[in-house]
């Protein structure tokens, strides 16, 4: 079977290779994929600047029809739709793994990373791993799982209460899926951008974001003053990973609000502004990928159409065409794309 697969370290060295299909264990599900998401992690894997074990077949974000389950495996049977989470491994042994904290665990090995990955037509996970699609959500709907679950996680970790004015910085999927979550908490929701953000912009607007704002144009704070009779923003989500961004968010911030880092930044060490944070005793918040608890509730706000991440779903490509891809969202032209495979 087709598979696009990291090779090697470094820029590029992504290929189109025919690999063997994957047999199941006896705690395993084989899925057929219908649908793999490309996550900005694919394009920072592709640039050579986020490390995963090569060669493997990209992809963590994806949902199919399972085609063959374990001798163990008891509550999921051939023809159920399904997503899966993005871990394969954990050690079951540290302390975060007690508390199902798995993404902490040093020894977590994920899908797409260090086991092949959704950017095929077979892919193989684990039984605890494996979540039935409730009725109303599609594949293509559920290959977004993930990044939902992400922003979900984020969401959950901040406390949201009805009525609190949240801040997010950065209209990328992840921000258009963190303001919709935290709409969902009851939150009146601001999202930012910059002049080259305005089909995002626009897209956060058409799906019902309270105010969707380019901050090359207009005056952010002064809105978070008028909403908040001058206290300023309870929650900000930093989704950019671009380090002005922080400043910014530090001085939406009320005092005693939370700060919550999302987005990831080029480098590990940047400028952060610790006098706001004590002064305004500010609860900064971080927020890494996603847990078990995260993937329900998320299948849930698909299923009840709280969240239509389908909407930011610009284009679908076959796994052949990742440089047209690639060159789609570098310049800007998409939001979210996914991917198929034609056998």
């Amino acid at each position: 079977m087709k598979a696009l697969v990291k090779t090697k370290p470094g820029f590029g060295n992504l290929e189109i290779q025919e690999v063997e299909e994957p047999s199941v264990g006896a705690d395993q599900v084989k899925i057929e994929v219908k649908y793999a998401g490309v996550c900005g992690s694919d394009i920072h894997t592709y640039e050579g600047n986020y490390k995963v074990k090569t060669p493997v077949t990209l992809g963590h974000e994806f949902a199919g029809e399972v085609v063959q389950v374990g001798d163990n495996v008891t509550s999921i049977k051939v023809g159920d739709r399904v997503t899966s989470e993005t871990t394969f491994y954990i050690c079951g042994e540290c302390e975060y793994c007690k508390t199902e904290d798995y993404n902490l665990c040093d020894h977590r090995a994920g899908i797409g990373t260090q086991q092949n990955g959704g950017f095929t037509k077979y892919l193989i996970a684990n039984k605890e791993s494996v979540h039935l699609l409730p009725i109303n959500v599609d594949y293509q709907s559920a290959a977004l799982t993930e990044p939902l679950a992400c922003t979900y996680h984020a969401a959950a970790k901040a406390q949201i209460q009805k009525g609190d004015v949240v801040v997010v910085l950065g209209p990328g999927p992840i921000g258009l899926l963190q303001a919709q979550v935290a709409k969902t908490f009851g939150a009146k929701v601001i999202i930012t951008g910059l002049d080259h953000d305005k089909i995002r912009l626009d897209k956060a607007e058409e799906i019902g974001i309270d105010y969707a704002i380019n901050i090359q144009q207009q005056d952010v704070r002064a809105l978070v003053d008028e909403l908040t009779n001058g206290y300023g923003a309870h929650v900000v989500f930093e989704c950019s990973g671009a380090v002005p961004a922080v400043r910014m968010g530090l001085d939406f911030l009320r005092k005693k609000g939370q700060y919550v880092q999302v987005g990831i930044f080029p480098t590990q060490e940047i400028p952060f502004d610790m006098a706001k944070v004590i002064q305004k005793e500010i609860h900064v918040i971080g927020s890494r990928s996603q847990k078990r608890s995260d993937w329900e509730p998320s299948l849930a706000l698909m299923d009840q159409e709280l969240v239509d991440v389908k909407a930011l779903i610009t284009k679908n490509y076959d796994i052949t065409e990742w440089a047209r891809l690639y060159k789609a969202i570098k310049d800007g032209e998409e939001i979210k794309v996914t991917l198929t495979t034609k056998e």
